[in-house]
C-alpha cells in the first residue's frame, strides 16, 4: 500500500496532538509545584513520573499496536493524556500533578508506537519508508516548541497575572484539548495490516528479538544517541552554572540543540534519497562524538552554542534512520513491540541517567561526563558499519 505524503502530514500532526500536550504539562507541572513550596527533589521526582509510566508500559503498548493496529492505542492514548491534563486543571495538587505525569508519559509513549508502527507498514517499501520516517521525526521537534511555549504564555497571561493559579488551569485545560484533535488528523486514514492471533497467546518473548544480532546493535545505537542526549540535557546546565552563565543564556543553549535537532529533521527527506540508514547513524555518531569531546574546551556561550547545534545536528538525524532499519530487522508481525523495545531503552535512560551522571560527575568533574561519553558513543561506533546488510535487505512483505 502506497503511503501518501498527505497522509504522513496527517499522522505527523496527530502525533503533535498528543505529544504537545505532554510537553505543556511537562513545563507547567514543575512550575506550579515549586510555586506550590515543593522542593527540587519532589520536582524532580515528578519530572521523572514522566517516563517512568513510559517504561512500564512500552512493551504492552507495542503488543496491542501489532494485534490492533493505529485507532484502538491512539483512542487509549487520547483519552488518557486528555484526561491526565483535565485533573491537573480541576485539582491543580501535587498528587494528581504526579498522576498527570504518569497518565500523559504513558500516553504520548503508546500514541508514539502506535504511530511509528503504523507509518512503517503503510510505506511501499524500504525507500518510502526511510524518507516517511525523516518526515515523522519532525512531530516530536516541533511538540518540544509548541507544547511549551503555549503553556508558558497561558501561565503568563491567562490570569489576572502572570503565574497566578488560574493561569495554570487555563495551561492544563488546552493540553486536555490537544489530543482531541488526533481524530479531525485521522480521519480517513487507512488502517494497516496487523499480526494474525496466536494460538493459545503462545506469542513469542521479548528475548526472542533480542537474540537478533541486528536487534542488539540498532538498541545499542538508539542507547547511545539517548545518553549522549541526556548528557546535554542534564549536565549542561551544571556546566554553565560552574562557568557563570546567567540562567537565559544556559537556556539559549539548549534552544540552539533543539532547533539544529528540529532543522536536520527537515533536511532529513533529501539526505535519505543519498545515504543508507547506516551511512547517516555511522558519520552522525561520530559527529556526535567529535561535539561532546570540545565542548567543555570551549571557553564562552559563543562556543558552546555551535558545539550545542553540531550535537543537535548529529543527534537529530539519528533517530528516523533508527526506526527504519528496526522495521527491517523486526519479524513483520512484530514491528510494534520492535518499536516498543527503543522506547524502552530511551524511557530507561531519561529515567536513569540523570542519576548515575550525578554520581560519576562528583569523581571525575562535570567536564569529564562529555568526555566519557564521547568515549562511549566512539567505541560504539564500530558496530554501526555491519549494519549496513541490513539495509541491503529486501523489505518484508
Amino acid at each position: 500500500m502506497a503511503l501518501s505524503g498527505r497522509q504522513v502530514l496527517r499522522l505527523m500532526l496527530a502525533q503533535v496532538c498528543v505529544h504537545s500536550a505532554m510537553t505543556g504539562t511537562r513545563l507547567a507541572a514543575p512550575l506550579l509545584a515549586l510555586k506550590l513550596g515543593y522542593s527540587a527533589a519532589a520536582v524532580g521526582v515528578l519530572l521523572a513520573l514522566f517516563a517512568l509510566s513510559a517504561v512500564f508500559l512500552a512493551l504492552p503498548a507495542g503488543r496491542l499496536a501489532d494485534r490492533q493496529g493505529l485507532h484502538l492505542p491512539l483512542a487509549l492514548a487520547v483519552s488518557a493524556a486528555t484526561l491526565g491534563a483535565a485533573l491537573a486543571a480541576a485539582w491543580p495538587v501535587f498528587a494528581v500533578l504526579c498522576a498527570s505525569a504518569l497518565l500523559l508519559g504513558a500516553a504520548t509513549n503508546t500514541a508514539q508506537i502506535a504511530l511509528q508502527r503504523h507509518i512503517g507498514r503503510l510505506a511501499s517499501d524500504a525507500a518510502q519508508r526511510k524518507l516517511a520516517f525523516s518526515w515523522i521525526a519532525i512531530a516530536p521537534a516541533a511538540a518540544n516548541f509548541a507544547g511549551p511555549l503555549v503553556a508558558g504564555l497561558l501561565i503568563d497571561r491567562a490570569g489576572p497575572q502572570a503565574g497566578e493559579l488560574n493561569g495554570y488551569r487555563w495551561a492544563f485545560g488546552v493540553m486536555a484539548v490537544l489530543p482531541l484533535l488526533c481524530w479531525v488528523m485521522l480521519r480517513g486514514t487507512p488502517r494497516a495490516p496487523v499480526a494474525a492471533a496466536v494460538a493459545g497467546d503462545e506469542r513469542a518473548s521479548v528475548w526472542d528479538l533480542l537474540g537478533n544480532a541486528a536487534m542488539r546493535r540498532l538498541l545499542l545505537v538508539n542507547w547511545l544517541q539517548s545518553m549522549a542526549w541526556d548528557v546535554h540535557m542534564f549536565v549542561l546546565p551544571l556546566l554553565g552554572h560552574e562557568r557563570g552563565l546567567s540562567a537565559s543564556v544556559i537556556g539559549a543553549l539548549q534552544g540552539a540543540f533543539a532547533v539544529a535537532a528540529a532543522l536536520v529533521r527537515m533536511a532529513l527527506p533529501l539526505l535519505a534519497r543519498r545515504l543508507a540508514e547506516w551511512q547517516v547513524i555511522f558519520g552522525s555518531t561520530l559527529l556526535a562524538a567529535c561535539a561532546l569531546l570540545a565542548y567543555p574546551w570551549m571557553p564562552g556561550p559563543l562556543g558552546m552554542g555551535a558545539c550545542s547545534m553540531v550535537l543537535g545536528v548529529a543527534l537529530g538525524a539519528v533517530q528516523p534512520m533508527v526506526m527504519s532499519l528496526l522495521h527491517e530487522v523486526a519479524p513483520i508481525d512484530r514491528q510494534g513491540e520492535a518499536m516498543a523495545l527503543r522506547s524502552l531503552t530511551m524511557n530507561a535512560s531519561s529515567f536513569t541517567m540523570p542519576m548515575l551522571f550525578g554520581s560519576i560527575g562528583a569523581v571525575i568533574g562535570t567536564g569529564g561526563l562529555f568526555w566519557l561519553v564521547a568515549l562511549v558513543l566512539a567505541l560504539g561506533a564500530r558496530s554501526v558499519p555491519a549494519l549496513g546488510t541490513v539495509a541491503a535487505r529486501p523489505p518484508e512483505q
